[in-house]
């Protein structure tokens, strides 16, 4: 079977390579060759890498002419003006669409976001779920998997959690929201799991296997690696005043009021249906944190 996986060079995305490059043909999809790459200098020759704009149907046709399955994985919670949410995520599902009349593909996965939802106020969330709708339109069966944070070894989140365990005091904006983190690795078996099913037009809720506030996610992360820290909360407000300031004064502001949105958004899901559906099993959180906050023995 042949896979086209857009947004390859990410965490998820290089994972999704190598665990497919055994048994399938993959085509991995970025959007730069600075990002070709550093693709190529990781995963060498296990997938075909190809500089493509996403937001082109034109562009997208031509890798995904022979291809059987398309995992589109590309998605921000940060917004800028030169890379708007409706950008990243509408525009590129459209693309996709578009070009699948010129392509064999008979299946598709998108990997979206818990919170997603036509009726959300937070514009990040609403513009997923725009997306995800666009697909559930299209001729091609889609399956939408929606995920919350994901940890995984050496990528963004698990680098800000690591340094927040570190700390001897942290300051959170609302510290009681509730995360359920997932690692990486069990994201990437319902990706693979999916691929093997076959085509079919769903949508999977998937989680970690315990939800918890932030401030005791910090904390047991701190505890994994031997150390205590105190978590002090402070209301959102005064948050989202500063970043809607600096959206105000900045092309590329470092934190945005969609951002925090997003970020405080109570992830609390049932997990036993989806992993069931999916036949995969889920790594404790405990786990999780010992795999990515720990170096290997």
């Amino acid at each position: 079977m042949k896979v086209v996986i857009t947004g390859a060079n990410g965490h998820l995305g290089r994972r999704l390579v190598r665990a497919l490059a055994a048994t399938h043909s993959v085509v991995a999809i970025v959007r730069s060759v600075a990002a070709k790459q550093a693709l190529a200098a990781e995963v060498g020759a296990l997938a075909e890498i190809v500089v493509c704009d996403y937001g082109s149907a034109a562009d997208l046709a031509i890798p995904m002419a022979d291809a059987d399955f398309v995992v589109h994985l590309p998605g921000i919670i940060k917004q800028s003006r030169d890379n708007t949410f409706v950008m990243a995520h509408e525009n590129t599902v459209a693309a996709l669409l578009q070009a699948l009349p010129a392509t064999r593909v008979r299946g598709i996965l998108y990997l979206s976001i818990l919170g997603a939802h036509v009726n959300a106020l937070n514009p990040c969330l609403l513009s997923k779920a725009r997306a995800e709708n666009l697909l559930f339109d299209g001729v091609v069966p889609a399956r939408i998997i929606r995920v919350p944070m994901v940890l995984g070894e050496k990528d963004f989140a698990t680098r800000a959690l690591a340094k927040k365990a570190r700390r001897g005091l942290n300051v959170e904006l609302h510290a009681a929201s509730l995360e359920q983190p997932i690692y990486a690795g069990d994201v990437i078996a319902a990706l693979v799991a999916s691929i093997e099913a076959g085509p079919c037009r769903d949508v999977i809720e998937l989680a970690g296997p315990e939800s918890l506030s932030r401030r005791a996610l910090i904390k047991r992360a701190a505890s994994v690696l031997g150390r205590t820290t105190r978590v002090m909360s402070i209301p959102l407000l005064p948050g989202l005043v500063v970043a809607g300031l600096l959206e105000l004064l900045l092309a590329r502001p470092p934190v945005t009021r969609a951002m925090l949105g997003v970020l405080d958004h109570d992830d609390a899901v049932a997990t036993s249906a989806a992993t069931t559906k999916l036949g995969i099993s889920l790594t404790s959180l405990d786990a999780t944190l010992r795999r990515i906050l720990l170096p290997p023995t």
